[in-house]
This record gives structure tokens, C-alpha cells and sequence, in this order.
């Protein structure tokens, strides 16, 4: 069991009451706990060296874990999670290296735990490491990669690597199709790390989602404005981003995707036999479209309707 720093004076006060068996173990840094975990630390490294995997990788977690103040502590969780990283125990290995991350920011090895628990993230993030079940391998599961995502921002939170990392969450519950989230997550990254590159891809992925969205048919106008209010904040806010052409083709569809949307519902009121609510829609069209197919149509109709 892993014991929290905030828990130790409370594990001093309550010593002396009930079963010691049932306490958590006592941290020390004390010559004789040194010297403990340097014999376990020399015995997890004969067991490496005989191939013994599981058993080093068992006696450098109890240095670590029950000695946590010890000099070796450090260096045994970096082994630990090194030779779990090693035996392909993804989740495990990620979360080892998380201990040595957050308890020993002083320590040598911090930055190649960061270096190498971010490649873990992005390269599960990318499909690049597989779980195993009955045999099967198969990518990690996205709210798995999300989590490993968040950590590693949290790691390093106003850095151009939390700024990647939360983009890759965003384009996770994209891929997912949680479109909200997905445009939580996206903002997220715009109002966070506005500096970074990250931000006006994400200010323009926001707009491409909600009209994707519209696409597969969720044409609520709601959405629609959402949409266009998201690409004029885009080219707003970032000028000259190498996706602002393509920003203003959307911003266009989205135009002629509302006119459709009007001549549709003018087409349903003169279907229900609601003549009067069908011209306003038809002359709604011919009024924001001055010529085309719709345009064209929309008058036909209305002609037909006895309108002007």
C-alpha cells in the first residue's frame, strides 16, 4: 500500500492505538531503513539480472512503497516502472512512473520518468500501445488514454506538452463522437494555452464538430449558430492560421445550409396545407438569396401559392 505524505501525522498520533498490524507502514529515513533497502535494492537487481522479472519488479515496489524516505527509493521506482514499461503492463508501468513523478521532483530520474510517461500517453493516444485480454490485443480504451492524457498535463501544466496533451483529449471525444465534450474540451485548450499552437486548431475544430454533427443530421439551427459564432471567433482571433480559407468555405455551407433549412420548412407548412406559414418561409428564401437554384424554386412556389 502506497502511503500519502498527509497521513503521517495522523499514523504517528494513532500508533498506539489498536492492532499495529492494521496501521500503514511507518516512514523513515533513518540509517537502519537505508540500510534495509539498500540489501533489498541489491537483491530486486539479482533478480533482474537472473531474469527474474516479476520478483525484482515485487522488491523494488516494497523499497519504494514501505521505505518510501529511503536513498534507494527513488531509483527502485524508476526500475519498477522501467521493467513493467519493459513487460508491456502499460497502465502499471504509467502509474509508477506517476508515483516517482509527483513524490520525487528532486530526484535525477524526474526527467526521464516525465520524457518517457508522456510517449506512453500520446503513443496509446495515437493507437500505438495495445492492452492484452484472453490473448487479444487491442488499443487501450479512450477513457484509459484520457486519464493518462490528463496526468501527464497536470505533470507539466503550462507547457506546450499540456497544451498537446489536451488537444489529444479533445480529438479523443471527438473521435468518440462526444460532441459537448469534445467542445469543452477544445475551448479548454483555447482559454488555457492561447500561445501555443494547439489553440487555433482547436478554436477551428470547434466549428468543423458541430457542423459534422449537422451532417449526420442534427440541423437544429441551435447548433448551426454555434457553428458559425465558433469560425468567426477563429478568424477573429487568429489571423492569417493556415486553416482560415477553409474556415470562410465553411462559414459559407453553413449560409447555404441555412437556406435549405428555410425552403425545407416552407416545403412542410405547404404540405400540412398551411399556406399562409409556407409563403413566409418561401419569401424568406427569395429575400436572403437573390439568385439560385433555391432561389428560383422558392419563387415557383410561391407563385403557385398565389403569393409575390
Amino acid at each position: 500500500m502506497r502511503l500519502s505524505f498527509a497521513l503521517l501525522p495522523l499514523v504517528a498520533l494513532f500508533a498506539s492505538c489498536g492492532n499495529d498490524a492494521d496501521l500503514p507502514p511507518m516512514i523513515s529515513a533513518s540509517s537502519g531503513n537505508n540500510q534495509r533497502a539498500d540489501a533489498l535494492f541489491a537483491q530486486a537487481q539479482a533478480a533482474e539480472q537472473a531474469g527474474k522479472t516479476k520478483k525484482a519488479i515485487k522488491l523494488y515496489d516494497e523499497i519504494a512503497d514501505k521505505i518510501a524516505l529511503s536513498d534507494k527509493a527513488p531509483e527502485a521506482r524508476f526500475r519498477q516502472a522501467k521493467l513493467l514499461d519493459e513487460s508491456g503492463e502499460t497502465l502499471d508501468a504509467f502509474d509508477a512512473y506517476q508515483e516517482l513523478i509527483v513524490r520525487y521532483q528532486g530526484s535525477g530520474l524526474y526527467r526521464q520518468a516525465f520524457q518517457r510517461q508522456t510517449e506512453m500517453a500520446f503513443s496509446a493516444a495515437d493507437g500505438g500501445i495495445k492492452s492484452s485480454f484472453l490473448g487479444l490485443k487491442s488499443k487501450l480504451a479512450a477513457n484509459k488514454v484520457i486519464e493518462m492524457l490528463k496526468k501527464v498535463a497536470s505533470n507539466a501544466p503550462r507547457s506546450t506538452t499540456a497544451s498537446k496533451a489536451s488537444f489529444k483529449i479533445a480529438e479523443l471525444l471527438a473521435g468518440d463522437d462526444k460532441i459537448d465534450e469534445a467542445v469543452s474540451a477544445y475551448r479548454h485548450v483555447v482559454v488555457e494555452y492561447p500561445s501555443y499552437a494547439e489553440a487555433p486548431e482547436a478554436q477551428f475544430r470547434i466549428g468543423e464538430v458541430l457542423l459534422s454533427e449537422a451532417r449526420d443530421g442534427n440541423q437544429d439551427q441551435a447548433n448551426l449558430d454555434r457553428a458559425e459564432d465558433a469560425l468567426r471567433d477563429y478568424l477573429s482571433q487568429f489571423p492569417g492560421h493556415r486553416r482560415n480559407a477553409e474556415a470562410r468555405k465553411l462559414l459559407s455551407s453553413i449560409g447555404g445550409r441555412d437556406l435549405q433549412n428555410t425552403f425545407d420548412i416552407a416545403s412542410f407548412y405547404e404540405k400540412k396545407g398551411d399556406a399562409a406559414s409556407a409563403k413566409f418561409y418561401y419569401q424568406e428564401v427569395i429575400r436572403r438569396s437573390k439568385s439560385g437554384a433555391l432561389h428560383d424554386k422558392a419563387q415557383a412556389r410561391l407563385s403557385a401559392l398565389g403569393g409575390q
